[in-house]
Formats: C-alpha cells, structure tokens, sequence
C-alpha cells in the first residue's frame, strides 16, 4: 500500500517499484469487485477463464506486502550513515504505522487485515534495524530472512488451529493479530512476505548500482521460477530424513509459490523498465502505484460501505455473468484512474482538513515540513 512516500528521483530510481505497486492495487481492486460480483454458479474452478482469474489474484497480496518491505528498507538504509532516531525514515515509518493502523480498523474495527498487516510488518522491519544496529554479528539481510523464514514456518502450528484461536483466552483483536475469529491478514504466516521483501530491499540498496544489470533480472526470474516449481519436492525430499520426517513442510509450499511468483514479477517490470519502456519521468500509471493508501480506503467505502455502511456490494452481490463483469470491473477501475489523474486538485481543495492532521502528526514522530 501507500505504505511509504515514493522513492527520491535520483540516477538509481527504481521505477519498476511503482510500477509493481500500480498492477497489484489494479489487480486488488479487479480482484474485489469480481469475487463479490460474479454470481455463484461461475465460480467454479471447472472454467478456464475463472481458475486463471483465481491463479493471478492469489499473488496480489503477496506482491504488496513484499514491495512493502523491500521498498520501506531501500529507502531506509539510504540513511543508514545518522543515528538510529535521527534517521527520518525511523520516524516516517513509525507515523505510517500509526495512520495504517487507524485506517484499518477505521474501515473494519472488528478485524486484523491488509492495512495492519503491513503496519506491523514496517513497525517489526525498524526494530530489526534497530536490533542490527546494536548487533552487527550478522549481515542485516540475513536478520529479515530469518524472519520470513521464520513466519512461514509458523503456518505450521497456526494452520493447524481451526477454530481454536491464538492467544489462547486473549481479546478478539489480539487473537486476530495470530489466529482469531477475524484474522484476514494474520502475520502469521502473511507478514513473512514482507520480511523477505525488506531482505530484497537490503540487497538492492547494497547492489543497487548494478540493479538492472542482465544478471540481476536473469537471476531474479530463475531464482523465483526455481522456488515455484521446485519447493514442494525439495519439502519432500527434506522429509526423508528421519529428524524432519514428523514435520509436514510440504503443508507450506503454498507460501514459497507465491514468493516465487513475486520474484519472476518483479524481474519481468525490472526488464520491462530496464530494456523496453525507457521510462524518463513520473506518469499517470506509476502515479496510481504511489497512492495506493487512498485508492484502498476508498474502494473499501464504495465497494463494501466501510464506515458509511452502503457501498456497490449490496446491489451486486453474486449478481453478474462473466459477460457482464468485465465491463463493470473496467468501470470500477476508471473510477480510481479518473481520482489519481486529479488526486493533486482534491488534495488542494481538501487542504483546510488535510494539513492540520498532517503537522499535528508529523509533529508528534519530529518530523519537520
């Protein structure tokens, strides 16, 4: 999401990060309306069309949470030379936490979903930081693997509850935070993809010269198609030893597919960026990638009613054929086409709202304006 302000024009600007960020924010928007949409009797995996539809959007959210995190310590480590707190990207971090946090259970206060996901996940790659720059016994990269590592392993335990929910006898919205009766986004496993992607942000700030080097974008691509197709047989080639024999690793392929879907994304927008598009300037397209904060909360109002409580969803539910939801989702994303293309125009309009809440807040992290 609009998790963090996009990344300084600069000789090594990566534009294949907005770029990422602009297909998943249209392919969440796609996603929503057609899952809520299509009537029933057309969800089925038996259609070409719908199981290919399903395949796509099952790394939509893999795709944000991990440019969430390579994208928040790329531009972190840009500072690494000042102190802890004296780094502003410590305390922009810290300030997105908190607004992701109030949008979230703003638009949903009964559960822990994408918004929070992402909130924890900055607020757990800066205390890693933190931990690295007290303890340098270990590259920081490795820190953030480790974790993903880590998270994905805990689906293990956590996939296994049902509904016997995590804390045990703890509130609802801690539960949810693990496992609990509304964990959409739980970080358990989810938020291992953004610690994998603050270990691809670590490698990109240290290899970021040679970035969009034929090397990099190969090696990208075949790392990630080598994980999709090659981890489930390497899990059960791993228990065949005795030690891991009891341990079903096979149960989290799932997890490492979808990184593996990432990564080849990631290196087809680095070529594509790198070799085809020669891109010079900001345009209309990255520009939907760098709001996509208000592009969610936004669609959460129109499409689900979140806070007003009457969005497009009680009219459409289940309603639509495929013929007739495709032209309906194509409108549904020139709605938020039309808000990027005049987003400055609203912002400026908005401003005696806007700027009070942003100096208060950004007063309260000793951020200056």
């Amino acid at each position: 999401m609009e998790t963090v302000n996009h990344l300084p024009q600069t000789k090594t600007r990566l534009y294949f990060i907005d770029m990422a960020r602009t297909v998943a924010i249209l392919l969440m928007l796609e996603g929503h309306f057609v899952h809520d949409s299509l009537a029933a009797v057309w969800a089925n995996d038996s259609y070409a069309a719908y199981s290919t539809w399903k395949f796509i959007r099952g790394f939509t959210s893999p795709t944000f949470l991990t440019v969430t995190g390579l994208v928040f310590t790329y531009l972190l480590l840009g500072n690494e030379h000042l102190k802890f707190w004296e780094n502003i990207r410590v305390r922009k971090g810290l300030k997105r936490v908190v607004e992701l946090l109030f949008w979230g259970y703003l638009l949903q206060y009964y559960a822990f979903h994408v918004l929070q996901c992402i909130a924890v996940g900055i607020l757990t790659i800066i205390l890693i930081y933190g931990v690295y720059r007290a303890i340098r016994f270990i590259p920081l990269w490795i820190y953030y693997f480790i974790a993903g590592l880590l998270l994905f392993y805990s689906y293990l335990f956590f996939g296994k509850l049902g509904s016997h929910y995590w804390p045990t006898n703890a509130p609802a919205f801690v539960q949810n935070i693990f496992h609990g009766p509304h964990s959409e986004f739980p970080i358990t496993p989810r938020m291992g993809y953004t610690m994998f992607g603050a270990m691809l942000g670590t490698l990109l700030y240290k290899f970021k010269a040679q970035v969009k080097s034929y090397g990099v974008i190969f090696g990208t691509a075949l790392l990630g198609f080598l994980i999709y197709i090659g981890i489930k047989p390497t899990f059960l080639w791993m228990q065949s030893f005795d030690f891991l024999s009891s341990i079903p690793l096979y149960e989290m392929d799932w997890l490492y597919e979808k990184l593996g879907m990432v990564l080849i994304v990631l290196a087809i927008l680095l070529a594509l960026e790198t070799y085809v598009l020669n891109i010079q300037k900001e345009n209309l397209f990255l520009k939907i990638g760098q709001n996509t904060l208000s592009i969610y909360v936004i669609h959460m109002m129109l499409l689900y009613g979140s806070v007003i409580r009457f969005g497009i969803n009680d009219y459409l539910h289940e309603k639509l054929g495929p013929y007739e939801v495709i032209p309906y989702t194509l409108g549904f994303w020139l709605i938020f086409i039309v808000f990027v293309y005049y987003i400055d125009w609203i912002r400026a309009k908005l401003k005696f709202i806007l700027w009070p809440m942003k100096k208060y807040s950004s007063l309260l992290f000793g951020i200056k304006l």
